[in-house]
């Protein structure tokens, strides 16, 4: 897959099948829509591509959404690379970007630029200064500039509609399980451990600390969790909270990888939620703390 985080793509690449969208979960309806754009453009013998916009839309528009995320930008990149894209195009959606008409993207971008032959998009999709542009804006300029829209209808599953929102929802309501049939895979934070109080160490279960970013903040509390790293996978507890106890300020992943003692400050972490175990609650004392850990530790391994 051949990434773009320019509008001059390889003269190969024109003349494409092009899906168009933030993508951030690469959830189940994601993949059935990017496996229908990559079998037409099998079938017409073309080449496949993706336009996604970083940072997300919504965390341009609000600067104070902080946790919005469901993958990195990352992320992103690799789940893509997984369902065989010829090439992505990564647009820098910034003021300059956020000021273009609807009919400058389509005529400049999508046309001139790109030369799109099929333009895969939702049925909400919106673009353009103050989202005027959307599948109808689209439709009418078919036959001037000699594409074809296909609309892509929401998939789902239990008779639920798959989208990002539902599964943020369920990230902030501590439902992982279900987060996870959401995606067809765990739901995973990435994070480099950084240097903590040590306080872990001395009431007998070590953490490795992880500064929590932009991804979507989940129910604080207690997690099941896998870890993994270039060197190893193995099973944890994780807490993502303030630390009440200790009268924490900073939010923080806190993770105890289970038959793990190496120092792994400054590695990078794939922390994978498994299940809600308890929401954080402050203890009236390091005792109380320690038996309650050990309580969970024990119902996570069982």
């Amino acid at each position: 897959m051949d990434i773009y985080k320019n509008l001059n793509i390889k003269e190969h690449h024109k003349n494409s099948v092009i899906a168009i969208g933030n993508f951030d979960g690469l959830h189940l309806g994601h993949q059935k829509v990017l496996k229908q754009a990559r079998l037409k453009a099998k079938k017409e013998k073309l080449k496949f591509g993706v336009i996604t916009f970083e940072p997300i839309p919504n965390m341009f528009f609000n600067k104070n959404v902080k946790h919005h995320r469901i993958n990195s930008a990352e992320q992103k990149i690799y789940y893509l690379n997984k369902l065989k894209l010829d090439f992505l195009i990564i647009i820098n959606f910034n003021k300059s970007f956020s000021n273009i008409s609807a009919d400058h993207f389509i005529s400049k971008i999508l046309v001139s630029k790109l030369k799109s032959r099929y333009i895969f998009v939702s049925k909400n999709f919106r673009f353009g200064r103050k989202r005027l542009g959307d599948i109808n804006r689209l439709k009418l300029l078919e036959k001037k500039y000699l594409y074809k829209t296909i609309i892509t209808f929401p998939y789902q599953k239990n008779k639920k509609i798959i989208s990002s929102s539902l599964i943020r929802k369920k990230i902030v309501e501590g439902k992982i399980p279900e987060v996870r049939r959401l995606l067809g895979r765990s739901w995973i934070v990435k994070g480099i451990v950084i240097k903590g109080d040590q306080r872990g160490r001395t009431i007998g279960f070590p953490t490795c600390n992880i500064e929590w970013n932009t991804y979507m903040l989940p129910k604080l509390g207690v997690y099941s969790v896998h870890v993994e790293t270039k060197n190893f996978k193995k099973q944890g507890i994780a807490n993502i909270g303030y630390r009440p106890t200790f009268k924490g300020k900073t939010l923080l992943l806190e993770v105890n990888i289970f038959g793990i003692k190496i120092n792994l400050y400054k590695k990078m972490l794939k922390v994978s939620f498994i299940k809600f175990i308890r929401p954080e609650k402050k203890f009236k004392n390091i005792n109380k703390l320690q038996a309650q850990i050990k309580k969970d530790i024990a119902k996570i391994k069982k």
